[in-house]
């Protein structure tokens, strides 16, 4: 088992929320939709106006099932690194495959689609990121302006 300071609280939870984004795409455009995918999540952490960055994962850190990943990134001056808080992935035909998922192409054949998938972002750890970055010296927390409709106008938390 793991051990040590981050594997418990809120960096490290067993359970979290999030929201999981799902494409079944005709493979010609699979990859076109996989940079969808991630745009999509990115320009979360835009409007939030967070610190983070896109890695592409190597080959020999894909799960078995993956062909392509990008994992996106939050900079959490805590624990001084970025944290993953979406993984978006293209598993091509690999999960078609498995379930017998086929469509009938423009050729009037049957054909496997492309699967794709992503984490919309980890809540735990986006949250995280919200009060590190936008803490104030006084301990306030600014309120990003995309969230302040959503908190009934309010600018800070103190």
């Amino acid at each position: 088992g793991a051990a040590g300071k981050d594997t418990r609280g809120i960096l490290r939870v067993h359970q979290f929320d999030k929201v999981e984004m799902v494409k079944i795409v005709t493979p010609e455009t699979s990859y076109d939709e996989l940079e969808s995918l991630v745009a999509q999540a990115e320009g979360v952490l835009q409007l939030l106006n967070l610190p983070y960055r896109v890695r592409m994962l190597a080959t020999g850190d894909l799960s078995f099932a993956a062909a392509k990943c990008y994992d996106l990134e939050l900079w959490t001056a805590g624990v001084d690194k970025y944290l993953e808080v979406s993984s978006v992935s293209n598993f091509e035909d690999f999960q078609a495959r498995r379930m017998n998922c086929r469509y009938r192409g423009d050729d009037g054949k049957m054909h496997f689609p492309h699967t794709l998938n992503g984490s919309g972002l980890a809540l735990p750890r986006l949250v995280i990121a919200l009060m590190e970055n936008c803490q104030t010296r006084s301990g306030e927390i600014i309120i990003p302006e995309v969230l302040r409709p959503y908190l009934g106008g309010r600018e800070r938390i103190a």
